[in-house]
C-alpha cells in the first residue's frame, strides 16, 4: 500500500515534488502545509493546504511522512529550518530518487533528499540528509554530499570530492577531483573548481576564484 505524504511547501519545488512522488513513487500526496501567515489558498493540486502550526492535529507523525519541499532560499536554511522541526516532531521524512537516475548499489542517500532524473552516482557515495541533487550531474566514485546541500543540473563532481554542508552548487560547474568544498559555499555557473575552498566565500570563474568581500549569505538564491 502506499504511505500518505505531505509535502511542507507550496512553491514551484513543491508542485514538481507532488508530480514526481505521485507518479514515480509509493508515496500518496494527500496534503501540503506551509505557516499560517503565507497560506494564501486552500487547496493546490486539488489537495488541502494546511496551517503548518496545526499539522499534528490534522495530519499526525504516526499517520504520514513528511517532505520539505523548498529549494536553496538563504542557503538552504530555510528547507533547513522545516526538516529539522518535522524530525522534531516526529514525523518521518520521505525521500525521493527517481527511477531514471543511475545510483549504484551501495551509494548511500540520506532522508528528505531529492534526486532528480539522469543523476549519475557511483559507487561508495554518500549524499547526507536534506539535499537536492536536480536532474543531470555526475556525481563521482567516494564523493561525500554533506547535509543540507543543493546541486542544480549538469554539475560535474570528480572523484573524492567533499561537498560541504548547506552549499549551493550552480549548473555547469565542474570540480576536480578530491577538491574539498567548504560549509556554505556558493559555486557559481559554469565554474571550474580546482583547490579546495574556504567557509561562507562565493566561488566563480575558470578556475574558480572568490569574490573578493563577497560572503555566500549575501547571495540571494
Amino acid at each position: 500500500m502506499s504511505r500518505p505524504l505531505v509535502i511542507i511547501g507550496a512553491g514551484e519545488f513543491a508542485q514538481i515534488a507532488c508530480e514526481y512522488f505521485t507518479h514515480d513513487s509509493d508515496y500518496d500526496v494527500v496534503a501540503f502545509s506551509v505557516e499560517r501567515e503565507y497560506l494564501t489558498q486552500p487547496t493546490l493540486a486539488d489537495r488541502p493546504v494546511v496551517p503548518y502550526e496545526d499539522l499534528e492535529v490534522r495530519y499526525p507523525p504516526a499517520d504520514v511522512d513528511v517532505f520539505v519541499a523548498i529549494p536553496a532560499s538563504q542557503l538552504n536554511r530555510l528547507r533547513t529550518r522545516f526538516f529539522l522541526d518535522a524530525k522534531r516532531r516526529g514525523y518521518r521524512c520521505a525521500t525521493y530518487v527517481s527511477t531514471r537516475a543511475f545510483v549504484w548499489r551501495n551509494a548511500e542517500v540520506g532522508e528528505n533528499s531529492f534526486i532528480f532524473e539522469n543523476n549519475v552516482i557511483q559507487p561508495f557515495v554518500r549524499v547526507g540528509n536534506n539535499c537536492v541533487l536536480w536532474s543531470g550531474n555526475h556525481v563521482g566514485h567516494r564523493v561525500v554530499v554533506n547535509d543540507h546541500v543543493f546541486i542544480a543540473s549538469h554539475a560535474v563532481i570528480s572523484g573524492y570530492c567533499d561537498i560541504g554542508e548547506s552549499s549551493f552548487i550552480g549548473v555547469n560547474t565542474t570540480f576536480n577531483d578530491k577538491v574539498k568544498v567548504a560549509h556554505d559555499n556558493v559555486i557559481g555557473s559554469g565554474a571550474l573548481v580546482t583547490n579546495d575552498t574556504e567557509p561562507g566565500k562565493v566561488y566563480v570563474g575558470s578556475p574558480a576564484r572568490a569574490l573578493p568581500g563577497r560572503s555566500s549569505f549575501d547571495v540571494r538564491l
